[in-house]
């Protein structure tokens, strides 16, 4: 197969990669487009395929008996879908889901397996990446325990600004409601304010960053607190 990203810089994991090691995954890939709503994965399954996004953005549901999905964590050009291969485990841990359409470098999880085995700047930045992922995760629920709609709402938008691969995304009222833990009315009254202060532009989910600086100001720490510590 050829490789289907000219730039791998257009997903940050790959241009973390040395050149050569970029090149040989991408060798093993196809780019596909990724529909909104398409079920990448489901949870207790085997992966068939991992996901390294270059545009759009990939949900994680978490779904309980008797309640409503609740988003987890997005996934955009940051990272990537399957990264726990690296960990021998070949098991789905949660659902994926497209949220915002795009494109992706897919690799067959046998492949990704094989490339694991030869690369060592491949497994060193995928172990960096679940680290993040852990991070992110116990900031995240000590920041719905603690800070305000506005502010979470704010934090929750820049994420996914910074995952996205674009000025302008897609974010339902809904999906922000089921990843903040809120009502979608509450989201409604947020993004409001939001708009008020010229902050963002929001026409039926469709999201686009007016005032980045006015956003980071808005935001509570847990986003500064993320960036800084994926910088280090």
């Amino acid at each position: 197969m050829a490789a289907v990203l000219a730039d791998p810089a257009s997903n940050m994991l790959l241009a973390n990669l040395p050149r050569r090691e970029a090149d040989q995954l991408l060798s093993l890939c196809d780019e596909v487009e990724m529909e909104a709503g398409a079920v990448l994965c489901e949870v207790d399954t085997p992966y068939v395929h991992a996901y390294f996004p270059t545009t759009g953005l990939i949900s994680l549901v978490s779904s309980l008996h008797d309640q409503n999905p609740l988003e987890m964590a997005i996934i955009g050009k940051e990272g990537m879908l399957g990264a726990t291969l690296l960990l021998g485990i070949d098991t789905v841990p949660i659902r994926a889901i497209v949220h915002s359409p795009g494109f992706a470098a897919r690799i067959s999880a046998a492949n990704l397996k094989r490339q694991l085995r030869d690369s060592p700047m491949l497994r060193e930045s995928l172990s960096h990446y679940l680290y993040m992922r852990v991070v992110e995760l116990s900031l995240l629920a000590g920041c719905i325990r603690y800070h305000r709609i506005e502010q979470r709402l704010a934090r929750a938008l820049l994420l996914a600004h910074d995952r996205v691969g674009g000025e302008s995304f897609y974010l339902t009222h809904g999906y922000l409601a089921d990843m903040l833990g809120v009502r979608r009315s509450s989201i409604t009254i947020a993004a409001g304010d939001l708009q008020d202060r010229k902050l963002i532009s929001y026409t039926r989910g469709n999201i686009t960053m007016l005032d980045r600086p006015g956003m980071e100001a808005m935001s509570c720490e847990c986003y500064e607190l993320l960036r800084s510590r994926q910088g280090r």
